[in-house]
């Protein structure tokens, strides 16, 4: 047997064993098929792109690339305005960037909107 077996994802078990085609662990009793294991490790080393393409990091600048509404203002965000010093985070909608923009305070901006600076 060359090949290693993920631990359980459930317990973290080192002693997980195959059966047919799904992994089980004899410690908790779950059940799993490597094949949405596989999926899932895939979707933590997510990368997020701006408006062209540009791969995006934390402590970035962007330049928004629309003018957007801001609800519960009178003025939108202007295309051209420069926002520094954004995070990446796991937003609701699409909503990918946390950020404080002048004059509007902190929000959550889209990645599709925004450039890299």
């Amino acid at each position: 047997m060359n090949e290693t077996l993920p631990p359980c994802p459930e317990c973290s078990s080192a002693y997980t064993y195959e059966m047919g085609v799904l992994l089980i662990c004899p410690e908790c009793g779950h059940e799993w098929s490597p094949a949405a294991a596989e999926s899932a490790s895939g979707d933590q080393d997510k990368v997020i792109r701006d408006s062209v393409g540009n791969v995006l990091a934390d402590g970035d600048t962007v330049t928004v690339v629309k003018s957007l509404k801001v609800k519960g203002s009178a003025t939108g965000i202007k295309a051209g305005t420069k926002v520094r010093n954004i995070r990446l985070v796991d937003g609701v909608d699409g909503h990918d960037i946390d950020c404080k923009i002048d004059g509007f305070g902190a929000m959550q901006l889209k990645s599709s909107v925004v450039r890299k600076a």
